[in-house]
């Protein structure tokens, strides 16, 4: 086995050590070398956006009642309904007397009229109307229970690997239980796949039948970057919410529930989210195919083989780490020839205290050729006279 030296980083990064180490954005991993915060939240959740990486987590896997915050994954539905282009804003579904009769928020319906997609998304997002998630809920699948039940499909299919959805408004009932951090895999999920309709979460306030209504999102529209997603309040579940905020360009999700009042939602999701882009950051490593170090290699045309990784390599980290990261790439070498482009040969160790050691795997940027007979036999003769290197 072959260690090279530790791997060069940019100058911004030589003082840094991983929390999270991330190809791409299959991992998350939490984070335990920041500054700790507590919170009065039931259960809390604060995850990067970009990397995945888990930054707070208070009972992240516990089950408890969305309220409507599961108004989350109805919106989510239809969303993916407008991108396959089954549904358009301007379709409209028809109002059911179930869903007129609702009770709790409401974007006020009429019976037996017909409404556009685009003013229920309205009404769903804006106003939390329950009338709507049901007609909504109808129009997609025919009923609210056939609809709860490709609400629970669709979470497996994007992550979410405890929640269960029993209604599409989050009304209390058996088995209707999520994880906050299965939500904020929703939240993140509906972010990157639907961006353009992800900004109606941003709305401040919806008229409709006469009645205006403000978003309930206490955090919308202030200093704290805020741009959704949802609220949920029930006697049972507490006062929950998940947001989604932007700053300089970095962007967290933050679920919390749980909390006593509307004025405890507020003031600890406005703590967390600050205390989330104070403690921690984003730092590039590498660029996808950008060169990170190179391997020896073995009766080659070449002596040695550049390795690059085949994702950008993105690490989110407790801005206060310690110098005490170590990275390195490792292979079985020399390698010997011929090498195709595309080949994985080595990995890149990153060592951290206190931490698990995380490796990716790193590639031949360009192909080697082997020697001809009579160079394999003159490189085989210098490598034993000289080594490696000679």
């Amino acid at each position: 086995m072959t260690l090279m030296p530790p791997v060069p980083f940019k100058n911004s990064l030589n003082r840094l050590v991983a929390g999270a180490f991330i190809i791409g954005s299959v991992m998350a991993t939490s984070m335990t070398s920041a500054h700790a915060i507590e919170t009065k939240a039931r259960e809390a959740f604060i995850m990067d956006f970009d990397t995945g990486a888990v930054l707070l987590d208070k009972e992240g896997d516990t089950l408890t009642e969305p309220a409507s915050m599961t108004k989350m994954m109805t919106v989510h539905m239809l969303f993916k309904y407008i991108k396959d282009g089954r549904v358009s804003m301007d379709d409209t579904f028809h109002v059911s007397e179930k869903a007129w009769r609702k009770g709790g928020s409401k974007m006020f319906v009429e019976v037996n009229s017909n409404v556009s997609v685009s003013d229920l998304l309205h009404g769903i997002i804006v106003q939390s109307g329950n009338d709507a998630a049901i007609v909504v809920a109808e129009g997609l699948s025919g009923s609210e229970e056939a609809f709860a039940e490709a609400m629970t499909a669709e979470a497996r299919a994007i992550g979410m690997t405890k929640s269960v959805f029993k209604n599409a408004t989050g009304w209390p009932a058996e088995g209707h239980l999520v994880t906050v951090r299965d939500l904020a895999i929703l939240a993140r999920d509906t972010i990157r796949n639907f961006p353009d309709l992800y900004k109606l979460y941003s709305v401040k306030e919806f008229t409709y039948n006469g009645i205006r209504q403000p978003n309930r999102n206490p955090l919308l529209g202030t200093s704290a970057g805020v741009d959704g997603l949802k609220t949920g309040h029930t006697e049972s579940a507490g006062y929950g919410l998940t947001a989604s905020a932007e700053r300089d360009g970095r962007r967290l999700i933050l679920v919390v529930n749980g909390l006593d009042s509307i004025r405890e939602r507020r003031t600890e999701s406005q703590k967390l989210l600050d205390w989330g882009f104070r403690e921690f950051d984003n730092y590039d490593l590498f660029a996808e195919g950008e060169v990170v170090s190179s391997a020896n290699v073995w009766l080659g045309s070449e002596t040695k083989v550049d390795l690059v990784a085949d994702k950008e390599i993105l690490l989110t980290l407790p801005r206060t780490a310690s110098r005490d990261m170590k990275v390195s790439v490792v292979y079985e070498g020399p390698i010997p020839a011929p090498i195709s482009q595309g080949d994985q040969i080595a990995m890149l160790k990153v060592e951290v205290p206190d931490q698990e050691t995380i490796e990716f795997p790193l590639y031949a940027a360009h192909d080697v050729g082997r020697l001809g007979f009579v160079g394999r036999i003159g490189a085989a003769i210098k490598y034993l006279l000289w080594g490696a290197n000679g």
